[in-house]
């Protein structure tokens, strides 16, 4: 493949997540970039530095681009608990099959690791939850830190689908959220109408 002689940070980092994704994190070397890319080793080591600044690098650009889907989500979803189910709901559709989510459990390895990508967690937690908190503002009975409660029972529903992924993680992660707001809220708190 002949060499590009252009190719912007963030396509760079773009073919870094595809191989982190697709060969697990360990696999992203400056050898298989540059096979990705077309861009030299050189070239790479020149914008990256080392091996660990290069895999921060494409994490943070992954956090950057969960930070705009988040906010992206929070302002086009309605402000109901309906919303707050439709908004987490989109996030899951990320993951796409248990193959792909079970890679991610090793990126997100690699986030508890790293305190720079500890942090970028944290601080997206403190944004998704606020955005979850909206949502439930005109929702009578609903207990201080929904949003913490919410996202937090989203998380582990992630993980219970993972070990039965018999169906689109999409809808399970509806049917859990919905049942977890009946039991914390109230039977109507999703906006169906019907307890799920």
């Amino acid at each position: 493949m002949p060499r590009k002689k252009i190719l912007s940070d963030a396509d760079a980092l773009e073919a870094a997540l595809e191989i982190i994704h697709g060969e697990g994190p360990e696999a992203l070397t400056f050898s298989a970039l540059a096979k990705a890319s077309g861009l030299s080793g050189a070239t790479l080591v020149q914008r990256f530095g080392g091996k660990e600044r290069l895999k921060q690098a494409a994490l943070l650009h992954a956090w950057d681009a969960l930070d705009k889907k988040t906010a992206w989500l929070a302002a086009e979803k309605p402000k109901t608990p309906e919303g707050a189910i439709a908004l987490l709901v989109a996030l899951s559709g990320s993951y796409g099959g248990i193959e792909a989510y079970a890679e991610g459990l090793m990126v997100l390895r690699e986030d508890f690791r790293d305190p720079v990508l500890r942090a970028r967690g944290a601080a997206w937690k403190v944004v998704l939850c606020g955005a979850l908190d909206a949502c439930f503002a005109a929702t009578p009975g609903a207990p201080q830190d929904i949003g913490l409660l919410l996202a937090s029972h989203w998380q582990g529903s992630l993980l219970w689908w993972g070990f039965g992924p018999d169906r689109p993680v999409q809808d399970f992660v509806a049917d859990s959220l919905r049942r977890f707001m009946s039991a914390v809220v109230g039977p109507s708190s999703s906006g169906t109408g019907r307890s799920p």
